[in-house]
């Protein structure tokens, strides 16, 4: 029979602080509620100060600042840095000072939770790299975080394989979800032979003799984690994930008969952990509070029958507040940390004292809240096109042109503060007038494009009316966005913010320039791909999601570079290769000081050929099958030289491992 060592658990008085002075106590991770941001102050529009929890705030010289540790730099400089270095954009700009000040924000919320409350049981936070699996992010959060012993969660065996390896406190959790087969809890057990922490979770009650087989099989005494499905669930998008109806889980019939189990086998103490999970990105504090009672209520039921785990893993879901409104909304919050460790401590301590039992080792598993923050995307605006903008010049029109075209035409000097309801009606029933002639034959193309050119201006024209008004009446009120320029940016949605895309997640968007500029003009943004959905039509804002963006005035070929935010969770991971378009090149930043800054390191871009190579092709084989087109064309007299022949071998080839971003 295998004796079973409980998990060794450290002492919560051995938790070692970090040294104040590394840490930015002056942004909190929720602002303070009476400091106000007038609307003109720098970056007041796209609401900088609501979501981006300290880390950003825009300098008098408009120029959007990171700061973190005491130090800040401007965005824009970084990335100036890195051009004259060669490196391309799109490029993703990751700071890991961020990823250690969360780690350390979350765990002082804790520790001063059980201080108030206390709480006897201790706290251990674990990251589960399926959030971001990056090299940067999971061996910063590795290192940073042995300080208070935070564990690693992996949820397959390319990850165990990633997790084992990392350089943790030999007390941190190595947490083992998902579903297994015998090779991933071989793994895990050779883990425990290493003196790691390392726990199995039981998903369904069939891994347990799984488990109990292997484990005999090694002679490696197995640490046990049981996660009980709650009733509770969460709330906002992924609220699914939890409650009666979650993917993972056992009943409290299972739970019961895991236990008996183990009892039988005399490996009783193999029970360490009670796990259970509300959801992710829960919005709402009450689901919260819910949950974690009765989670609590079932740990103290197995500890009142003497089946106690030491560690009581109530999961992720500490949400992030993407769009900055403080609400119970799916891309923000209703609570901060500080709130989030008070239910969860509070919540354990109180049913345990009325069970009378012991408090246990409190475990989350917040990915999301560790990781959103520390990564932007940079991408420059390539184009700018919209229904006010003039970018060519119309032909003329015919002698005998229909005098629709003047009519409408003529209505733009009729536009004033008394005027413009009627001339508004008068120009619409004209444009559908004149889409009529035109599919009837009546109207020609260059009619046509004089008259809808003659109908945006019209609109522009009562907008500038409608915005020195107190009140604008619908539909007035939309027109900013009716007539809203669309940017075409250098990125792919599909690679860069698949939530979005897949989920309609908005990310905040801020020009990293021109911010003590008030942004005259509104827009969408366009990807580079080809794909309609390559677009973004939901902007956080000041102070709610508004389907444009404020932007500057952008001269043809003016440089205006666009940060997408609280990118450092899930995007990275989830991203796809719509249009081939690969992962972007990424540069990692450690600020050093007052506008002083390390590039620690650089990571090209994916190239091109790689991409390609995931989908099962061969480079040998296409430059093969480019030169058997070549011989063909040259077979059938196409008129291709040798000279022009040997240009585009030079240029495929050259594109096989280029950028697959425009350069």
């Amino acid at each position: 029979m295998l004796a079973c060592p409980a998990v060794p658990g450290p002492a919560h008085a051995d938790v070692v602080t970090p040294d104040p002075s590394t840490l930015d106590a002056s942004t909190p991770d929720v602002p303070t509620p009476d400091v106000a941001v007038s609307d003109d102050a720098p970056g007041a529009p796209y609401g900088v100060d609501a979501w981006s929890a300290g880390y950003l705030r825009a300098g008098e010289d408009g120029a959007l600042r990171v700061r973190v540790a005491g130090a800040e730099v401007a965005i824009a400089d970084v990335v100036d840095r890195l051009e004259a270095d060669g490196r391309p954009l799109p490029t993703i700009l990751r700071f890991p000072q961020i990823l250690e000040d969360r780690l350390a924000r979350v765990n002082d919320a804790f520790d001063t939770a059980m201080a108030a409350a206390g709480y006897r049981g201790g706290y251990q936070g674990v990251y589960p790299i399926k959030v971001n699996q990056r090299r940067v992010v999971v061996e910063t959060l590795a290192g940073a975080g042995a300080r208070w012993r935070t564990g690693l969660e992996a949820g397959s065996k390319a990850e165990l394989a990633l997790v084992l390896v990392q350089d943790t406190h030999p007390d941190a959790l190595i947490q083992c979800n998902g579903f297994k087969d015998d090779d991933f809890v071989r793994l895990a057990l050779w883990g425990r032979a290493l003196g790691k922490s390392v726990v199995l979770t039981l998903e369904k009650v069939g891994e347990l003799e799984r488990i109990l087989r292997v484990a005999e099989e090694m002679g490696i005494p197995p640490a046990i984690g049981v996660r009980f499905k709650l009733h509770a669930a969460g709330s906002g998008t992924w609220a699914s994930s939890g409650g009666d109806d979650a993917k993972f889980g056992l009943t409290a019939g299972e739970v019961a008969a895991v236990v008996a189990r183990l009892e039988a086998a005399g490996m009783a103490d193999a029970l360490v952990m009670l796990h259970t999970h509300v959801g992710s990105q829960v919005p709402d504090v009450h689901a919260v509070r819910v949950a974690v009672r009765e989670a609590a209520q079932v740990y103290a039921h197995l500890a009142r029958g003497g089946a106690a785990p030491r560690y009581l893993n109530v999961g992720g879901g500490l949400a992030v507040d993407y769009d900055g409104s403080k609400t119970a909304t799916p891309a923000s919050a209703n609570y901060g940390l500080s709130e989030y460790a008070e239910a969860l401590v509070a919540g354990v301590a109180e049913v345990c004292d009325e069970a009378g039992v012991a408090h246990p080792m409190l475990v989350t598993e917040s990915g999301r809240a560790l990781t959103a923050h520390h990564a932007v995307v940079v991408a420059p605006v390539v184009d700018v096109i919209g229904p006010t903008r003039d970018p060519v010049d119309l032909p003329p029109l015919p002698a005998d042109a229909h005098p629709l075209v003047a009519d409408m035409e003529a209505l733009l000097d009729d536009v004033g503060p008394d005027t413009y309801r009627r001339v508004y009606n008068e120009a619409v029933s004209t444009k559908a007038t004149m889409h009529q002639l035109f599919d009837l034959g009546y109207l020609g193309l260059a009619e046509r494009a004089h008259a809808e050119r003659a109908h945006a201006r019209i609109l522009a024209a009562i907008a500038d009316v409608v915005a020195d008004l107190d009140y604008a009446p619908e539909p007035f009120d939309e027109l900013p966005n009716r007539l809203a320029d669309t940017l075409v940016v250098n990125f792919s949605l599909f690679q860069t913010l698949p939530d979005h895309w897949a989920l309609g997640a908005p990310f905040p968007v801020v020009p990293l320039t021109r911010l003590h500029e008030p942004p005259t003009r509104r827009a969408t943004l366009a990807d580079i791909s080809c794909d309609s959905d390559g677009r973004i039509q939901a902007f956080v804002g000041r102070h709610d999601v508004a389907p444009t963006l404020p932007v500057h005035d952008v001269a043809p070929g003016e440089r205006y570079l666009l940060g997408f935010f609280l990118v450092g969770a899930y995007q990275d991971v989830l991203a796809n290769a719509h249009n081939l378009f690969g992962r972007m090149a990424e540069a990692h930043v450690r600020l050093t000081g007052p506008d002083a800054f390390e590039v620690e390191r650089t990571v090209p871009g994916q190239k091109a050929r790689r991409v390609i190579e995931n989908m099962g092709y061969e480079t040998d084989e296409l430059l093969a099958a480019l030169g058997a087109e070549i011989d063909e064309a040259t077979r059938l007299g196409a008129g291709m030289s040798d000279e022009a022949a040997s240009r585009l071998r030079a240029l495929y080839a050259a594109e096989l491992v280029g950028y697959t971003y425009l350069e």
